[in-house]
């Protein structure tokens, strides 16, 4: 290996929504905002060892979204891992800041990246097993679909199954590592707005005051799904005729939802979709031979809807614009809290193509899991159809709460910036010692704060600890309440009730386990103030 020194330059971002969340944490761990990791050969593992620490200690914080950042050092495990989309995304945050130039081989750069892929195969997710495909599916359609994509450029190297448990879902179809492309399709097969401004709608649609893009989206999709000509036909046809969202819960599953924040979620969301279409029905029925009535109902509406909530995709195109698209093949990556692929959604300028690169490694027979988005189980329930398997770390209960006035003291930094507050399963934190219980911080301090104790160091928490009854005792009357609103355990037979109501009741069963871990979690520590407040602190 040849003798250079190399150097890796960090820093957090002063334009980053937490970075006075995030220099605290960095400093917590003896880091500043700025740092530089220099390697120099010839490199001892135990020297690689300790830079890969140092860089994944600052990219792990650098890559914490809202939530990672809320709960802090109290989620982390004792390795220092935030959660698998943080580490995933830190590893390759730091594979980005390795010139691949100077990767060559016998470079301290290669020993580098070859530690970082060894650690990004050390990610392994809730998931990691060979799919189970049902074989009883023959997925005629997808195939077609799959073929027509490969003669208008798109490249796979993923097959379309009907797996259990998901419904339909992408195989790797040999073993893929970190970088490599598992779904490549060019622009021309990416269905995005130019169609529309290129139609016969265009002329009618730009008049009308507030019309949107995705609107016009969706009336040229309900048009273009009934068109036998249509250059997109065989995608079309592999859609589903119903898809099976929360926008679609009938009255049985409505009900079943009762005292949960999703049924307010769902109810509103159809009364804005109710509402935008009744506006437009006037509007285009002045125009049938463009918008035949038959084809613009309530229920192909509701439909056209449903499909764009849950195949679309953000697409950032070669002139900067960001456009909502419709992406065929790709709409049968399945969402996971583990993912194989998290950075997607640019186009290639030199290839003119949308790329999915791995993130990490998916083995031959493994289904390809995409990331939708660091979305809850409601949003995901609501708008794709499904609940994610595994623990979300994203279904948050969210509080709202007032804004506390105060001097600008270095104790309320962190308490004042958080205008809301949130819990979710206590089972997720790593610390339940007192003065944690496995709830957050940044809430506790804030109800502390709220019970009049403006400091909360460790010597303030044990001279106060009535105040820290009744921050518990507060919450769990909170909760106890929110419990009882959910009300008791359904006793229906799932196998013998409509798919939406089954998903209502497990939907209702997560949050019962969650609000009932945060109910444990303040009842142990109330005891441990109790025996706290019978003997002086250790």
């Amino acid at each position: 290996m040849s003798e250079t020194t190399v150097e890796l330059c960090l820093e957090l971002s002063e334009d980053d929504p937490f970075y006075q969340h995030k220099k605290k944490l960095l400093s917590s761990k003896g880091l500043g905002v700025k740092e530089t990791v220099s390697l120099s050969g010839p490199l001892s593992q135990q020297l690689l060892n300790a830079a890969l620490e140092k860089l994944l200690q600052f990219g792990r914080i650098v890559n914490l979204d809202k939530v990672e950042v809320y709960f802090g050092d109290d989620a982390c495990t004792p390795a220092g891992v935030y959660s698998v989309r943080n580490e995933i995304s830190a590893l390759t945050w730091i594979f980005s800041l390795i010139p691949a130039s100077s990767c060559k081989p016998q470079t301290l750069e290669a020993a580098l990246r070859e530690a970082l892929e060894v650690r990004i195969g050390e990610v392994v997710g809730a998931e990691e097993k060979e799919a189970r495909v049902d074989d009883s599916y023959r997925c005629e359609k997808e195939s077609r679909l799959v073929e027509w994509g490969q003669r208008n450029g798109v490249k796979t190297k993923l097959q379309i199954a009907q797996i259990d448990g998901y419904g339909r879902g992408a195989i790797a179809t040999e073993d893929l590592k970190f970088g490599d492309v598992a779904l490549e399709i060019p622009i021309s097969s990416i269905i995005s707005e130019e169609y529309v401004y290129n139609s016969d709608m265009q002329p009618i649609l730009e008049k009308i005051d507030g019309m949107t893009s995705e609107t016009m989206m969706l009336l040229w999709t309900m048009r273009e799904k009934h068109n036998h000509e249509s250059k997109f036909k065989p995608y079309f046809d592999s859609l589903q005729e119903s898809f099976c969202t929360g926008l679609s819960f009938g009255v049985d599953a409505i009900m079943v939802l009762d005292g949960t924040l999703l049924l307010d979620e769902i109810m509103q969301s159809k009364e804005v979709l109710r509402e935008r279409y009744d506006e437009l029905v006037p509007l285009l029925s002045n125009h049938k031979n463009v918008f035949p009535p038959e084809m613009y109902t309530w229920e192909h509406y509701l439909w056209a809807c449903e499909l764009y909530y849950s195949n679309s995709m953000q697409i950032k195109f070669p002139d900067g614009k960001l456009k909502t698209c419709l992406i065929p093949v790709a709409g049968f990556l399945n969402h996971s809290i583990c993912p194989h692929i998290v950075k997607y959604g640019k186009v290639d300028l030199e290839t003119s193509s949308l790329k999915f690169p791995l993130s990490r490694p998916c083995n031959k027979g493994e289904q390809c899991y995409l990331s939708y988005g660091n979305y809850s189980s409601s949003h995901l329930l609501t708008f794709y159809g499904f609940l994610p398997k595994g623990d979300n770390p994203y279904d948050i209960i969210p509080l709202d709460v007032d804004v506390i006035d105060d001097d600008d003291d270095e104790d309320m930094e962190s308490v004042s910036s958080w205008t809301t507050h949130m819990l979710r399963g206590t089972w997720l934190s790593s610390n339940h010692n007192i003065f944690h219980y496995g709830l957050p911080t940044p809430l506790l301090n804030y109800l502390r704060r709220a019970h009049g104790l403006v400091h909360h160091s460790e010597t303030d928490l044990w001279e106060n600890l009535e105040v820290e009854m009744g921050v518990l005792e507060n919450l769990k009357s909170t909760f106890d309440d929110m419990m009882q609103n959910l009300g008791d355990a359904d006793s229906m037979d799932r196998e013998n009730v409509e798919w939406d109501v089954e998903m209502a009741m497990e939907f209702k069963e997560r949050q019962r386990k969650i609000v009932s871990s945060i109910l444990d979690s303040c009842s142990a520590g109330i005891k441990m103030v109790q025996e706290a407040i019978g003997k002086p602190p250790v």
